[in-house]
């Protein structure tokens, strides 16, 4: 918890409870939840947080590059945990899972490209995970 403070100090934001909670959340999942996941898992714990303070939370914590927010299908914005690195994404169209992939990408860690500078790179691959594609094996 005391790293996580440290995240939230060292970025200017105040590490208040609800804050905490949020980013503990964040990093112990792998599922890239969406704002109402989140909201519907913290609250069992912290029952006085409102679905607005975890709004402004992750808005907060995404202008500070500590979460990406992820939009992949167009209809939804999921949250990944900034500090496991650069990584790209893979949507499958059937359980509708995201998971990180680790793909050798000669843009991932470039700065500039043909002078123009780059602040952000998102990269995503949609399609059938290996678990559906076994289930439709069957």
């Amino acid at each position: 918890m005391q790293a996580l403070k440290e995240i939230l100090s060292s970025n200017g934001i105040k590490p208040t409870c609800q804050r905490l909670k949020i980013l503990e959340y964040l990093q112990g999942s792998r599922a890239h939840p969406t704002v109402d996941k989140i909201y519907h898992d913290v609250v069992k714990d912290m029952p006085t947080i409102s679905k607005t303070t975890v709004y402004n939370t992750l808005n907060a914590l995404a202008e500070k590059n500590i979460v990406t927010p992820i939009s992949i299908t167009g209809t939804e914005v999921r949250f990944d945990f900034s500090e496991r690195g650069n990584h790209h994404h893979f949507l499958c169209e059937k359980c509708h899972k995201i998971m990180d992939m680790q793909v050798i990408c000669p843009n991932l860690e470039k700065r500039e490209i043909n002078g123009n500078i780059i602040k952000e790179l998102h990269g995503y691959f949609k399609g059938i995970c290996a678990g559906c594609a076994k289930k439709k094996g069957r």
